[in-house]
């Protein structure tokens, strides 16, 4: 049956206009992504499909080209779109955080990390430079590849945020492994980092590792 042979109160878009999103289904919200099915299945079969070929929203979502467009109806054109959305969210997100003060809310800056970095494929060393009121001056990708005590260089930090006036900076990478517990490497680069940065009075204010659903907080367990 396809949707339109549906009550209308159950297609997936007449559906979010009366009750919001939040009570649509994963496929419902992919439906209305895709807005039309292949030959044999709607839009709302199509959506099914696709999560349980993927495994899941999460994988279909953060799919590679290559292996979005394998995806029986899908192609170039729905990636993207797909990739255009996403873009959007995480430009969305920045915006509202740089508008606030946003480490007395370590949790926003957790969520912020998570959708900047987590998705990397390699290891990316971060630096999110803060003015005296602690909002976000810009957020930059300095060291990439395996992040070790040898990779990461303190005078680089030092030097753009003494470049951007920044007054304090958090640090952060990612595991693309998946796990966020912090290595004895992690730990030896946030005290080279600290003293650094100590030299020419700008504070450190934590080191965060992101992994695949998880994130770390040196200051938190005390290992800042």
């Amino acid at each position: 049956m396809s949707i339109s042979q549906w009550p209308m109160a159950d297609w997936p878009r007449e559906k979010l206009l009366a009750k919001g999103p939040k009570v649509l289904t994963d496929a419902e919200l992919l439906a209305i992504f895709l807005r039309v099915g292949r030959k044999g299945a709607n839009a709302k079969q199509m959506a099914k499909e696709l999560i349980d070929y993927f495994g899941g929203l999460a994988p279909l979502l953060k799919a590679d080209c290559q292996a979005f467009c394998a995806a029986k109806g899908l192609g170039q054109a729905k990636f993207c779109q797909l990739q255009a959305t996403l873009e959007l969210t995480r430009r969305y997100l920045d915006e509202q955080l740089r508008s606030q003060d946003i480490f007395t809310s370590p949790e926003k800056v957790m969520d912020y990390l998570a959708i900047q970095m987590r998705d990397n494929h390699r290891e990316v060393f971060a630096v999110m430079l803060l003015d005296t009121r602690h909002r976000l001056i810009e957020l930059m990708e300095l060291f990439f590849g395996t992040v070790n005590s040898a990779s990461v260089h303190p005078r680089e930090v030092a030097k753009v945020a003494l470049e951007k006036n920044a007054s304090s900076v958090i640090v952060a990478h990612n595991h693309p492994s998946g796990s966020a517990n912090p290595s004895r490497a992690d730990i030896l680069i946030t005290k080279r980092l600290k003293a650094a940065l100590e030299i020419i009075d700008i504070k450190l204010l934590d080191h965060f590792i992101i992994g695949k659903g998880e994130i770390v907080s040196l200051a938190e367990t005390g290992k800042l």
